[in-house]
């Protein structure tokens, strides 16, 4: 049982199954199935899923959403651009939470936030729409305080932090860089709490660099997926998300030891 589960300052972690579908994806038919990999994610102590449906479909299928919506009994997240066509899907299947990103066919992976105060006039209806439908907007944003009005402006409840910078930092040995990268988290989720905002954070994170976003007290959930479904590679998903939500809890730990 996690000690920390169902407490105030209890850390969620969503998975993101998207890679398993690329897997599939490389050379069609079933496997390796990304509904399955849900399940076993869940079993491993997932509080949630998410994934990720493309314009393209590089990846998640319109099946795998239908699948999942009516299979997994966590919440699913779905991730979408802000588009007619993804509000429809979103609107049919009501996922628990729908995630706003930007996005480019031409780029491998999200490559970065969206510009919600730029874009306001383009996400109001969508954001009202998903709203109404009972479905809990996020907004993919970077650590910027222009960025969190935009979201109390716009309706969302949520807005997930971007950390690719942080984590491409810490990969470069970038020891200021990195602390300072943080330090901009740290006060994005501050201020986002301040505006009554929920913060969640995701993108890049790995074993080593979870940590110092786990231990922030701001945050309430962290999605991540790409290095999960690697790791899974080598020694199973099971053992990689086991392994991520210890890492998640020790943060934790630490800082509620280093507070009282």
């Amino acid at each position: 049982m996690n000690e920390f589960r169902g407490n105030e300052g209890y850390l969620r972690l969503g998975v993101n199954i998207d890679h398993v579908a690329t897997i599939r994806n490389a050379r069609g038919g079933r496997h390796p199935d990304p509904v399955r990999a849900a399940h076993m994610a869940v079993e491993a102590g997932a509080d949630g899923i998410t994934a990720h449906l493309r314009e393209d479909r590089r990846h998640i299928s319109d099946d795998d959403i239908a699948r999942l919506s009516v299979e997994i009994d966590r919440p699913l997240n779905l991730e979408m651009a802000a588009t007619e066509e993804m509000l429809e899907i979103a609107l049919r299947h009501r996922p628990h939470a729908a995630c706003i990103v930007p996005e480019k066919r031409e780029e491998r992976t999200t490559e970065g936030g969206l510009d919600a105060a730029r874009s306001h006039n383009q996400l109001k209806p969508i954001v009202a729409r998903l709203a109404d439908a009972g479905i809990r907007v996020s907004l993919f944003i970077e650590p910027d305080a222009r960025q969190m009005d935009a979201a109390v402006s716009l309706g969302a409840p949520v807005v997930e932090i971007h950390t690719g910078r942080y984590c491409e930092l810490a990969l470069a040995g970038d020891g200021p860089g990195r602390e300072a990268e943080l330090g901009r988290i740290r006060d994005a989720a501050a201020y986002a709490n301040s505006l009554g905002l929920e913060a969640h954070a995701g993108h890049g994170l790995t074993f080593e660099t979870v940590g110092g976003v786990a231990a922030i007290p701001g945050i309430h959930e962290l999605n991540i997926g790409h290095f999960l479904i690697g790791e899974a590679i080598f020694g199973g998903l099971d053992s990689a998300i086991r392994r991520m939500r210890a890492a998640m809890d020790a943060a934790r730990r630490s800082r509620l030891a280093s507070e009282g």
